[in-house]
């Protein structure tokens, strides 16, 4: 890790061929990066053993590259993949990667449910262009370490969340709420909204906690992920009875219907044409 920027390595067994390595690569291109570096181990032409092979194994020696292939765990006919600067340019990116390279060279179970709780959500994540704070997550979920935790820097404050995954999809998520005014404020104001603008915007929130709110907190889960997974099906849809389609138009019901004239001037509202 270098200042912000930092390389995440994603080891790929049985992927130690060029044609396989320039095929992942391109993918990274089509995705938007620059590309994946990447490093495989093969047969040496001399016959003396094992060789690195690839652009980043010429770059950095082979002293380098057998570390990493020791860290890795990796040996004759694997490859390692690379991505490295921000991690929020490529984080994506690199789970869709490790993704298809697990689908594309056999490694993914496909025969069982694998379960995740994913906690200590970071609360603020940092605006490259203002270098203010702004909300990364659930803003009322109550801080860990209170009012204390919010001295410090906003960066290393983690929220009183939790999801639960199975086989990559969120199925379960929740929080403990942030049930205090005064953290809350504090909360907010980190992120640059004052006082006067969190009672403007949640003022129900905030008079009901006034009269002494106790710690609360609690969790949903998604009914239709859970059946699409039993299910064994790949698009929610399968699962769901009145599916909407891309356009958010449930073609079952015909909805939604176009509104008439009173039901506009009802509701106070006007339809405006699209633009040209």
């Amino acid at each position: 890790m270098l200042g912000a920027a930092e390389i995440r390595a994603i080891p790929a067994p049985t992927g130690g061929s060029r044609k396989f390595c320039d095929r992942m690569n391109a993918f990274a291109q089509k995705e938007g990066l620059p590309g994946m570096g990447y490093i495989f181990w093969r047969a040496a032409e001399d016959g003396s053993g094992m060789e690195a092979a690839g652009p980043l194994a010429k770059n950095i020696g082979p002293e380098r590259t057998e570390a990493i292939r020791q860290q890795l765990g990796l040996g004759l006919g694997d490859a390692a993949f690379f991505l490295g600067g921000k991690p929020a340019t490529f984080e994506k990116i690199a789970g869709k990667a490790r993704t298809v390279i697990g689908e594309e060279l056999g490694l993914s179970e496909k025969d069982r449910f694998a379960f995740a709780w994913i906690v200590d959500f970071p609360i603020y994540q940092k605006d490259e262009e203002t270098g203010g704070y702004e909300f990364e997550h659930n803003p009322f979920s109550m801080p860990q370490g209170g009012m204390d935790a919010l001295a410090g820097d906003p960066l290393d404050v983690r929220g009183f969340q939790y999801d639960l995954a199975c086989n990559g999809y969120e199925l379960v998520s929740g929080a403990i709420r942030n049930h205090k005014p005064e953290i809350m404020f504090k909360a907010f104001e980190i992120a640059g909204y004052g006082e006067d603008e969190v009672r403007r915007r949640f003022g129900g929130m905030v008079n009901a906690f006034t009269y002494g709110a106790p710690p609360h907190g609690g969790c949903a889960a998604g009914i239709d992920r859970i059946v699409m997974l039993l299910a064994d099906e790949m698009n929610i849809r399968e699962v769901i009875m009145f599916p909407m389609n891309q356009r958010a138009e449930d073609l079952m019901m015909g909805a939604p219907s176009e509104p008439s004239n009173e039901q506009l001037r009802e509701l106070r509202l006007r339809v405006l044409p699209p633009e040209a």
